[in-house]
């Protein structure tokens, strides 16, 4: 489908919806895996616990070390106490002017290192690109507290911005951190069509195995089906495997509104491919075997990449607005490992880019057929 007329319905499907899955496998790695043969269409069933069988000795695996925080804070506004609902987007660096220098609410808030009826430049504040609800109600000036576990943070709201964002400023009252003060009382940011509550649970269990750099408000859920003893037998098999970080933010959800797929944009996400992982690239590009990217984030970063004259893959830390549509001519990956995804999606249509619409959506439909689990706790895909 050429990119130029390619529609934004041209990417939905009916799911029934007890296939959402609405919970992670009773044990992480227990999970079905569709095999999708790029170049002939093959289709193949087995488990994620045979991915040992499904990758060659040589193929260079990519995975994204990024990890969630709990981006979501439930509080209350000051005064009066109604509910806010706050998700934390993106980190903002300080404003040359902050708006709440200029004056306060009257509503006394300690600020820390400040007595209560100062200005609002707290030396521990962060400020960040946020939604919030109920959205009508939170104007600039608009106060509030984060309240949980003993630990409380204070917020207030410094500028209204489209489609529900708004820009916050977050500060707390006692020796604890803003970042720690967040890690103590957020909750995981569970994607929207798991319709539950998070639990404890959910911290360890919407987290790679492998996860270590802190900055992502949604998993890069591919990479949930690894276990240490997978990793080990691909590893045992000749598998090479490394990382890059990509911090996923809200764009991943974020619905393609317009008719035409080329009119989406896709919002800013940070990266970094270090020069181990670069290095590694390069050789097996050189020599022939394939680069098999670990989720849609990884592939992201990946075909971010731009290789030299020479085929030389170059370490990078930057961000990335690219929007992968049918027609992207792939550079850097040969393989992708994935879930099922959203109709409608820019992650579907990534996917299809990869594969082929018609051939993807043939797969989706035999695995709804099938009665595959979908989207983020659901099962799995390699398309090879």
């Amino acid at each position: 489908m050429n990119d130029a007329v390619a529609m934004t319905r041209d990417f939905d499907f009916a799911l029934p919806e007890e296939l959402v899955a609405q919970e992670p496998p009773a044990a992480r790695g227990d999970s079905r895996l569709l095999v999708l043969h790029r170049d002939t269409g093959k289709i193949e069933h087995t488990t994620f616990a045979r991915i040992v069988d499904v990758l060659r000795t040589g193929d260079l695996l990519v995975l994204n070390n990024t990890k969630v925080f709990p981006a979501r804070l439930l509080g209350q506004r000051l005064p009066g106490g109604g509910a806010v609902e706050c998700l934390l987007v993106r980190q903002l660096p300080r404003p040359e002017h902050d708006p709440a220098d200029d004056a306060t609410t009257g509503v006394e808030v300690p600020l820390t290192g400040e007595p209560a009826a100062g200005g609002m430049s707290a030396s521990g504040a962060m400020w960040w690109e946020a939604l919030m609800h109920p959205g009508q109600r939170l104007k600039p000036g608009t106060r509030t507290v984060f309240d949980r576990r003993g630990v409380r943070l204070y917020g207030e709201v410094l500028a209204r911005h489209f489609h529900g964002r708004r820009t916050i400023k977050l500060w707390t009252s006692g020796d604890i951190a803003v970042p720690d003060a967040i890690e103590r009382i957020g909750h995981m940011p569970l994607p929207p069509y798991i319709k539950r509550d998070d639990r404890m649970a959910d911290r360890e269990r919407y987290q790679t195995v492998y996860a270590r750099e802190r900055g992502s408000i949604a998993a890069p859920t591919a990479g949930l089906h690894f276990t240490a003893g997978v990793l080990a037998a691909l590893v045992s098999k000749g598998v090479e495997r490394r990382e890059l970080t990509l911090h996923v933010g809200y764009g991943t959800f974020k619905p393609m509104r317009c008719e035409q797929i080329r009119d989406h944009v896709v919002d800013p996400e940070t990266y970094a491919v270090p020069v181990e992982t670069a290095a590694a690239i390069t050789r097996a590009r050189k020599e022939g075997r394939r680069v098999v990217a670990v989720g849609t984030t990884s592939m992201r970063a990946l075909e971010s990449l731009r290789p030299g004259d020479d085929g030389r893959i170059h370490p990078a830390a930057s961000e990335t607005e690219l929007c992968i549509r049918p027609g992207h001519t792939f550079r850097v990956a040969d393989g992708l490992i994935t879930n099922f995804h959203l109709p409608r999606s820019s992650l579907l249509v990534l996917v299809a880019a990869f594969v082929g619409r018609e051939r993807l959506l043939e797969a989706y439909r035999e695995a709804i057929s099938r009665g595959y689990r979908f989207y983020s706790y659901g099962d799995a895909m390699a398309i090879l």
